[in-house]
């Protein structure tokens, strides 16, 4: 026995079909839909399409990244204030000493992993 193919253009989402399914995708495409989701008693159809943008990850570790010569912090010594400069670029992955508390010549303030010269 053959099945006869609908004459309908319109979509009857009460049992959804192949073709039915391919009209949602190219309504998807012409409207420039990702996703796309349709609900109705016990039928639920869900249509996601990847994304066609650039994903950017983030790095293994999250973290501040700074520049060299850029302004790490500002240490006050006898009401003067020196802003220290980090020597190299790279991620902060550490920081030795709180706010406020006080630090020595010489004694280290952050840790930081150079990043790679690419």
């Amino acid at each position: 026995m053959k099945r006869k193919k609908s004459s309908k253009s319109s979509l009857s989402l009460a049992n959804p079909e192949i073709q039915q399914i391919e009209q949602l995708l190219q309504f998807m495409t012409e409207h420039h839909l990702e996703e796309f989701e349709y609900s109705r008693g016990d039928l639920r159809i869900r249509l996601r399409k990847p994304s066609a943008g650039v994903v950017v990850e983030a790095p293994r570790i999250v973290g501040t990244y700074v520049e060299t010569g850029k302004i790490l912090c500002i240490v006050e010594a006898m009401k003067l204030m020196n802003e220290i400069e980090s020597d190299v670029s790279g991620e902060v992955t550490r920081i030795f000493v709180e706010n406020g508390q006080p630090v020595e010549y010489g004694q280290p303030l952050f840790g930081i992993r150079p990043s790679r010269k690419k």
